[in-house]
């Protein structure tokens, strides 16, 4: 049976606070090593959700309820290339013309970025790349729209920006004359699921909404070669749910 929920409902499950999102670049942290994961709150105090939260992500995504969830509609539309490699992953920039709305709400997409393999899963299943499009509303909520990925042909975005792809940590690109659009990064199919979580990253702030489209997108191996040569695994062990609920269309 699908369980109906209100736009009301929805949202004032997933928007608990506005969270206050500050990457403490000072503090040296990795995907391996001592510096990884496990090890992540004891690197500094503003990490300490890292260890302690009981709504962090990427999860494994199992037993989601069938719910009536608002479709997506998306408004993005192509912009020049502006590519960052910050050391963890590779970054673009959008402008303020990119937006999706989700019932009532809109958001501004602000940038896109990627992680190999895959970070959250699907039945203990994870992509061989998934991407992360990070938005904010006017009210400040933070929004991390996820897209799989499966082996195939190439990717239009990956295969422009990636023939600008900076080779080491903070260095940037803008390329005026070169243009992307976020979406060329979507499946056909918009059904998602969504849940509460975090940034997957330090300090790994709470208070974020989740939509992970449930279909994937092609891209081909030579590209997640490409950009694993440059920034090498940069994925987040899953984390446990906790008593979250995870909802789906």
């Amino acid at each position: 049976m699908t369980k109906t929920v209100t736009m009301a409902t929805f949202f004032a499950a997933i928007i608990v606070s506005v969270p206050m999102i500050v990457i403490a670049d000072n503090v040296p942290w990795s995907y391996t090593g001592p510096n990884g994961p496990e090890h992540w709150a004891d690197l500094s105090k503003e990490f300490k959700l890292c260890g302690s939260g009981k709504e962090q992500s990427p999860i494994n995504i199992s037993g989601a309820k069938t719910a009536n969830l608002p479709a997506i509609q998306f408004d993005y539309k192509p912009g020049s290339l502006e590519i960052v490699n910050n050391g963890h992953t590779i970054l673009i920039k959008r402008t303020k013309d990119n937006t999706i709305t989700i019932g009532e709400e809109q958001y501004e997409l602000l940038q896109f970025h990627f992680h190999s393999p895959g970070e959250n899963t699907v039945d203990g299943k994870a992509s061989p790349m998934e991407i992360h499009l990070v938005h904010k509303s006017a009210k400040g909520q933070v929004m991390v729209l996820s897209v799989f990925t499966k082996i195939g042909a190439k990717n239009t975005v990956l295969n422009t920006a990636w023939n600008h792809i900076p080779q080491q940590s903070g260095d940037r690109k803008k390329v005026a004359s070169v243009n992307v659009n976020a979406v060329d990064l979507l499946p056909t199919d918009h059904s998602y699921y969504s849940f509460k979580g975090s940034i997957t990253i330090p300090p790994c702030s709470e208070g974020i909404q989740w939509i992970v489209l449930k279909n994937p997108i092609e891209v081909s191996d030579e590209q997640i070669k490409r950009f694993s040569q440059v920034i090498g695994v940069n994925a987040r062990p899953v984390q446990p749910v906790y008593s979250r609920t995870l909802y789906m269309m």
